[in-house]
């Protein structure tokens, strides 16, 4: 049965990151929304993204499959968590995954993650303490033409407004979750992520053979990752 994605970018990214996803689900059928969340607004933490979430899908009918990626992993919480919509089902995509009571700001030390990516900049061979080289970081797997495409853009303004919001939540939301980790993410390394996932939601992540940005990298495997999901409701 056709779904409705609605697909949340990450940090300093817009809906463009979607752009190599989108066509394949709606060529299955389905609906897309990808939404743009304003990071450039300093009025604006993780709870106004969430109204703008909000209202993108108030006129939606049917199941609804909220995608997001990284950070935006905070934002789908709050919409979850809120219950205005009726998400059926939550897909994290390399997720800044939260805990209730955590800001974005603070996840990186509570986490562990800059351990995590030094040691795996050390297992690849990787000067860790070289500064990072977005190309290198994002864009290792990406393939050449699209990667031009995204530096052909305008350079993104990200406010600290949602770096600073906590989440205010005493537990997980009660909606079916699933997470998605790149087996050579260099940013938040598979090993990482398998043991986040593990301890804040009890789960294992599906794993897919890219970085950090599989729409960008694979998005024929990771869309039908993502149709296999729905088809499961």
């Amino acid at each position: 049965m056709p779904a409705t994605f609605v697909l949340l970018p990450g940090a300093g990214s817009d809906s463009w990151y979607w752009h190599r996803v989108a066509p394949i689900l709606e060529g299955s059928g389905h609906s897309v929304i990808a939404v743009d969340l304003p990071y450039g607004d300093d009025a604006a933490g993780q709870y106004e993204f969430a109204d703008v979430v909000v209202d993108a899908v108030e006129d939606v009918e049917g199941s609804i499959v909220l995608v997001a990626q990284s950070m935006s992993a905070f934002t789908a919480a709050i919409v979850c968590q809120r219950g205005e919509v009726d998400v059926d089902l939550l897909v994290l995509l390399a997720p800044m995954l939260p805990a209730p009571g955590e800001a974005p700001g603070q996840w990186w030390e509570t986490t562990g993650q800059p351990e995590a990516k030094r040691a795996f900049a050390v297992l690849e061979g990787r000067d860790p303490d070289a500064p990072d080289d977005l190309r290198a970081l994002f864009f290792h797997d990406v393939p050449d033409d699209v990667t031009e495409e995204a530096f052909s853009q305008e350079e993104p303004v990200v406010s600290n407004t949602p770096f600073e919001t906590v989440w205010q939540a005493d537990a997980w939301p009660h909606v079916k979750t699933r997470v998605v980790a790149g087996r050579r993410d260099r940013l938040f390394p598979l090993d990482f992520m398998q043991r986040i996932v593990r301890e804040r939601l009890g789960i294992a992540p599906e794993v897919i053979d890219t970085g950090h940005l599989a729409a960008l990298a694979r998005p024929g495997e990771l869309a039908a990752m993502l149709e296999r999901y729905a088809s499961e409701l």
